[in-house]
């Protein structure tokens, strides 16, 4: 018999030493279907300091490092969340987040 192998994304041929998936690994994700059946469309980091989805990233992965991490993951430079942080260009506050907490505070008071 015949045995298959796994598609790329979920060995190593198909990740980024430095965090995430490489462009074969996203090409192969992107092959399948998501469990409603759409299709799936995963995209490369974008390191551009203008782009909004960037931004909505940033703002994103920063809170959950704050609140969802320990303090030594949060400090490890290799943990999968500042791996991540580095490969979008992630760093301090960004823009949606300093608008968000502003936001929040006008809200509050």
């Amino acid at each position: 018999m015949a045995r298959t192998k796994s598609p790329a994304w979920q060995r190593k041929a198909g990740k980024n030493p430095s965090g995430g998936l490489n462009a074969k690994g996203r090409a192969s994700y992107n092959k399948g279907r998501t469990p409603t059946g759409k299709k799936r469309n995963l995209k490369a980091p974008s390191k551009s300091v203008g782009n909004p989805r960037r931004a909505s990233f940033c703002a994103r992965m920063q809170g959950m490092k704050k609140k969802l991490t320990s303090s030594k993951t949060a400090r490890d430079p290799n943990s999968r969340i500042n791996k991540s942080l580095r490969a979008w260009n992630c760093s301090g506050k960004s823009k949606a987040a300093k608008t968000s907490a502003t936001r929040r505070k006008r809200l509050k008071g």
